[in-house]
């Protein structure tokens, strides 16, 4: 698979190590940025409806203003991803990455510095669990250093430039040998992992974090809790989940673009089946019917 990287930087197309935006800019100099990802299906941009929503709902959290729309955005990522099949010659399924800064200008915090907003699109080949992962599932490991920042905070429902809480929660974890992390609330509450949100089967039923327990509001969680499970004739509910509960749940999974859904074998000392025919599997093989129809009826958002 090529490691090479397209970039696209305000509508000009460059490889992504070529520097492009400038050192005050303020998603480098404060993480005072939004982004969102796409990937594709059958060479289709996937949920590019609910994922622009979700970006323009961040902007307005931001208080940031995009200096596009979706039909011209659309007009920018098109020429990125040919570029990025001319130059490779990869023909498999894309990841999508668009991140918008409120732009430069003098330096300190006070918004009204910034001077224009810049958006960086990046675009390589997606990045899928591996075959094994699939097939045994992932190990994760609870982060007892860090908890995940509030709602009140910073909230998680915002896809922001400012990962550092994921990104040391996931460090814990990987440094106990595990693949991904769970992070808890202040309350206790299992949350989210680094990258993904996490469901469960108990009694045959989908159990889910709710929203207030400070988990972004993943695009691949809706489409399971909706369409997904109702095609798969599973029931869904949203609980709260705390750590000793997780003995009752027979199957653990991560929800996300990427990875779509993946089994998880363990969390730490709890074991959960992974197997063909488990209801993780089930759901995974409603979620490709979905996305292959979803590609056939919007032939307008291949690239």
């Amino acid at each position: 698979m090529p490691n090479y990287i397209q970039a696209n930087t305000n509508g000009r197309l460059h490889p992504a190590d070529e520097p492009s935006i400038a050192p005050t800019n303020r998603g480098f100099l404060y993480g005072d940025a939004i982004y969102e990802v796409w990937r594709t299906y059958h060479g289709v941009l996937f949920a590019w409806e609910e994922h622009w929503r979700r970006l323009l709902e961040s902007a307005r959290a931001l208080y940031m203003e995009l200096p596009f729309t979706a039909t011209a955005m659309l007009g920018e990522i098109r020429p990125a991803a040919a570029a990025f099949r001319a130059k490779t010659g990869f023909s498999g399924e894309l990841y999508i990455r668009l991140q918008v800064t409120r732009g430069g200008g003098a330096i300190g915090l006070d918004v009204a510095l910034a001077d224009r907003p810049d958006f960086v699109l990046l675009v390589q080949p997606c990045p899928m669990p591996t075959a094994a992962q699939y097939r045994n599932g992932l190990r994760l490991s609870i982060a007892t250093g860090l908890r995940r920042n509030p709602v009140e905070s910073l909230n998680p429902l915002w896809k922001t430039g400012n990962y550092l809480n994921n990104l040391l929660c996931l460090r814990e974890a990987r440094s106990r040998g595990a693949d991904e992390v769970v992070m808890l609330n202040l309350r206790g509450e299992i949350t989210e992992a680094a990258v993904s949100t996490i469901a469960f089967i108990r009694d045959g039923a989908l159990i889910t974090p709710p929203l207030a327990s400070g988990i972004l509001a993943g695009i691949t969680r809706s489409r399971v809790l909706g369409q997904v499970a109702a095609a798969a004739g599973i029931p869904v509910r949203e609980e709260r989940v705390l750590p000793e509960m997780l003995s009752s749940m027979s199957e653990c999974m991560l929800l996300g673009t990427t990875r779509d859904i993946v089994p998880v074998a363990a969390i730490d000392e709890t074991v959960f089946e992974v197997s063909a025919g488990s209801v993780t599997a089930r759901l995974k093989t409603a979620f490709a019917a979905g996305a292959a129809e979803y590609a056939a009826a919007h032939p307008e958002l291949a690239v």
